[in-house]
């Protein structure tokens, strides 16, 4: 899945010190899985669908092939060669032979709140530079400590794709492409579709702030002056047509070297002409802008607008949210310690070269196709960024909730109310204490969430009666979630076992069951990455009729994204968002017995 000029499994140093000691993720229990699996069906069907699933369910446990296909899974992952059973399968299906346009289907954004002591995006961009080259430089020479949860080292697989690296088109599966690191201490930038590149290591010494902002403003002066076929979007177009155009732009004089600039360089910083101000406009800024100025094809893009204003676009295809997170929060960090940087304390002058592509009639016709269909396709996004500041984690933990599972069934209630039912619900969960572990579904939706939902609906139930409904599903969705976590869900096992049916072979009724693929089929799909750093953070939805709503929980506040697309299904943002921020309140005042104090 992956082509390399440096080794992962070689590396070395603090960050890969734990690498062997990892557990491998396990294969569940087939019983369990399948007795879990009907659990997960019972509030979402009638009892007719139930009970016909059921039978289907009850038929792969009995049979022969429901043993085999379990023991061909449990061989795959006992097999030394294989360091995780699901890897390939998932990298694969999810990401790398996904075919539609990875923006805005794919990649996710960080919105940063905004460092008072820029004034310009040169400033800004030119701190969080020398913030994310230190972080680099600490995966480097080996001094990065790995991801912990308490004293559980997390795996540092993911760390091998963050710099100097690349998704590459490919039919018909892409592929991730990494480059060594010496020789390659260069950094992209983009400024109205024009690519330029500078090394941040010049006779061996690490160029300055200052240094950086000259540079900047020298490569902002030379854009502005210009224009350019914007290459850039094409790599926001179906995977099969970039995949042939890629393959057309390379074989155009000099067009090899400069996409081996791109591709091999350590991130990329794109410096945007938009000024946003609401926090939707940022947020549509920082994740996809117009689409010329990017390449979205690397894990890397630090975004800085005209305004200031700052944030990070993230290609999902090799790395999950939390390692991109402790980037982002390290070259912050490490930029609120530095002065505002200036180009006339510059000790050097700024050397950059301008990537200048050659294009031809094919390319340009090109262009202006993948143009029409980022356009339409971001046309459709319907995004709202609620900042629900009536109370945060602090007082969340007050009341004796986990904020996390406090904010999955506060969604349930709000869903519920404006859509009249529960549908099949994702929440991500980490799987990064196995070896080249990533997620594991949990299944939101439960008898006792539903059964709580409807209580808040009855007039007859008394508040003490639903505070006991709600503290069981409360407790119902942490135990799931310490399950997927543990990699016990249902999802992943029951992908690995379908995967493993050979050509051939008759498919499973279980896995032939409509209801199979209308539970997993998520409606509202969502996620947590929390940092007080952020404004919005976000995605899209991932299937037509339903959400995505990414979630930041913050010490005081709540910032929830929602975003559906506006089509025949009716879903609307703006009045989940409100339906999410009376939930909230509702459900404050349900367990705290009078009404929150605004």
């Amino acid at each position: 899945m992956s082509d390399s000029t440096r080794c992962p499994t070689t590396d070395n140093g603090a960050l890969f010190a734990c690498q062997g000691r990892l557990p491998r993720l396990p294969v569940p229990d087939l019983d369990g899985t399948l007795a879990k699996y009907a659990r997960s069906l019972e509030p979402l069907l009638l009892p007719d669908e139930l009970a016909h699933s059921k039978s289907l369910i009850e038929e792969f446990k009995m049979s022969a092939q429901g043993r085999e296909l379990q023991q061909r899974l449990e061989t795959r992952a006992a097999d030394p060669s294989c360091a995780n059973w699901l890897e390939d399968w998932w990298n694969n299906l999810s990401y790398m032979g996904y075919r539609d346009p990875v923006i805005p289907y794919v990649s996710y954004h960080y919105s940063f709140s905004d460092d008072p002591s820029c004034s310009t995006a040169v400033e800004r961009a030119a701190k969080l530079i020398e913030g994310a080259i230190v972080f680099r430089q600490e995966i480097v020479d080996g001094t990065l400590e790995p991801d912990m949860t308490r004293t559980t080292p997390l795996c540092s697989h993911s760390f091998n794709f963050m710099f100097n690296a690349c998704r590459i088109p490919s039919i018909p599966s892409d592929h991730c492409q990494t480059s060594t690191y010496n020789g390659n201490e260069t950094i992209v930038v983009v400024r109205g579709g024009q690519f330029f590149v500078f090394s941040f290591l010049r006779n061996g010494s690490r160029l300055s702030a200052d240094e950086i902002t000259a540079t900047l403003e020298q490569i902002v002066q030379v854009a502005d002056k210009n224009t350019a076929v914007p290459i850039g979007i094409l790599t926001a177009d179906n995977r099969d047509s970039w995949t042939k155009n890629r393959k057309v732009l390379l074989g155009l004089p000099g067009n090899k070297d400069l996409l081996d600039a791109i591709e091999a360089s350590a991130f990329l910083v794109v410096l945007e002409k938009e000024r946003p101000v609401t926090r939707e406009e940022f947020s549509h800024a920082v994740w996809h802008g117009s689409g010329r100025n990017r390449w979205f094809d690397k894990p890397c893009q630090f975004v800085v607008c005209d305004n200031a204003r700052a944030g990070f676009c993230g290609e999902h295809s090799m790395m999950d949210g939390t390692p991109t997170l402790r980037l982002v929060e390290f070259a912050i960090a490490h930029a609120s310690k530095l002065p505002t940087p200036s180009a006339a304390r510059a000790k050097r002058d700024p050397e950059f070269r301008a990537l200048h592509f050659q294009t031809s009639p094919a390319i340009v016709s090109a262009v202006k196709q993948a143009e029409e269909l980022f356009a339409t396709a971001v046309s459709k996004q319907n995004l709202r960024v609620l900042c629900f500041d009536a109370f945060g984690k602090e007082q969340i933990k007050q009341l004796g909730c986990s904020p996390d599972a406090f904010i999955q069934l506060v969604i349930q209630l709000a869903y519920t109310r404006l859509h009249g039912h529960a549908r099949p619900t994702y929440e991500s969960s980490m799987t990064r204490k196995f070896l080249h572990g990533r997620t594991e579904t949990c299944r939101s939706v439960t008898c006792d969430s539903v059964a709580w939902c409807a209580s808040m609906a009855d007039q007859n139930t008394d508040n003490a009666a639903r505070i006991k409904l709600f503290r069981d599903a409360l407790a119902t969705h942490s135990l799931l979630v310490k399950e997927a976590v543990n990699g016990q869900g249902v999802d992943r096992h029951l992908l690995g076992l379908r995967m493993l049916v050979k050509q051939g072979e008759k498919v499973p009724g279980i896995f032939e069951d409509p209801v199979y693929s209308y539970s997993s089929h998520w409606y509202l799909s969502t996620s947590q990455v929390s940092s007080e750093n952020f404004t919005s953070y976000g995605w899209s939805e991932v299937t037509p009729k339903g959400y995505g709503i990414a979630y930041n929980i913050c010490k005081n506040c709540l910032i929830i994204h929602i975003i559906c697309m506006r089509n025949e299904y009716g879903l609307d943002s703006d009045r989940l968002a409100r339906s999410f921020e009376t939930a909230a309140k509702d459900v404050h005042d349900m367990i705290s017995g009078s009404p929150h104090k605004q």
